[in-house]
């Protein structure tokens, strides 16, 4: 089996349930574990074409196997060994990155490839309420889960820890599920939440209230400059971005999936960029580039008024006045 992508979750899970398989067709077996930075390819095809002393079948498993299959003579000899693989022994090969070659042509006749990657933010929704109530016995509304991978991103192993706290604090609560307010209040705001505060604050086009957020995130939330400036000009480049494949005759539909839009923001971002336009949107993302530039540079000594600035400029651009 070969199991490659970043999500360490999907590739954990694939491997216990392998070893569940396994186990319930042959019994006890034995586990060998190499790290394919440092493994000899003698030692992993010895271990693979002998006989277990304990146990009727053997699980080998290879991580890091892009570094293994990089030197030539290992790849050759493992496009071999899958040829003609022992019976008595499974090879597991776990890697983030893989580069597709003869050698998956050769597992797919004997074995089975999986990409292990983090779902979408649908499919996530939909994985945290199936997971929150299998393996945690605690069920989580639609509203809340989306909250929840809002918050915490797609990597269905921090989703699964969040799952279990919440699940536990709910318990002891006493409380039937898991719901929005819950979620709220015990995941907190995350360095990607902050970053979307701010940029929802610009969204409204109203300096004031965007001057405020600012302000708050600085001196209550103790965010860091540089991801307030970058979440600015990412914003700006994000409508740029849009205002032009507008132009260019895309749907909303396209730019969305091109731009990696979604959520509540997407409708609003699409507007903006298409009521800006093309020159207004690159004159802002100009602008909040050339403020960065002057904070940075030390050309603006006073980093909040900076930082205000920046974000109250890209609001007034906004605007629907």
């Amino acid at each position: 089996m070969l199991l490659h992508g970043k999500d360490s979750f999907l590739r954990l899970e694939w491997t216990r349930r392998l070893r569940e398989a396994l186990e319930e067709k042959h019994g006890a077996v034995d586990e060998f574990t190499f790290d394919g930075t440092t493994a000899q390819l003698a030692v992993v095809l010895d271990e693979l074409r002998s006989y277990g002393l304990m146990a009727s079948h053997k699980l080998v498993t290879l991580d890091s196997a892009d570094a293994f299959f990089a030197v030539e003579e290992r790849r050759r000899a493992m496009e071999r060994y899958a040829d003609a693989p022992m019976k008595e022994a499974t090879l597991l090969l776990r890697t983030q990155n893989w580069r597709p070659g003869n050698f998956d042509k050769l597992v797919a006749k004997v074995g089975i490839a999986l990409k292990c990657e983090a779902p979408g933010p649908a499919e996530a929704v939909k994985w945290c309420i199936g997971r929150s109530e299998k393996q945690h016995r605690v069920p989580i509304d639609s509203a809340a889960a989306a909250i929840l991978v809002d918050m915490v991103g797609t990597d269905l192993a921090r989703l699964d820890s969040e799952l279990g706290k919440l699940a536990v604090a709910v318990g002891v609560s006493g409380r039937a599920a898991i719901d929005r307010g819950t979620v709220i209040d015990l995941v907190g705001a995350s360095r990607e939440e902050q970053a979307w505060e701010i940029q929802e604050a610009i969204l409204t086009g109203i300096p004031r209230e965007t001057a405020a957020k600012v302000v708050d995130l600085l001196r209550v939330s103790r965010a860091p400059e540089v991801m307030i400036s970058w979440s600015a000009i990412d914003l700006a480049r994000k409508i740029h971005a849009a205002a032009c494949l507008a132009q260019s005759g895309a749907s909303d539909g396209q730019i969305s999936k091109e731009l990696r839009l979604w959520g509540a923001s997407t409708g609003v971002i699409l507007s903006r960029a298409r009521r800006l336009g093309v020159a207004r949107a690159a004159a802002s993302l100009h602008a909040a580039i050339q403020g960065d530039f002057r904070m940075k540079s030390g050309s603006a000594p006073d980093s909040e008024r900076a930082l205000v600035g920046i974000c109250v400029e890209l609001a007034g651009s906004m605007s629907d006045k």
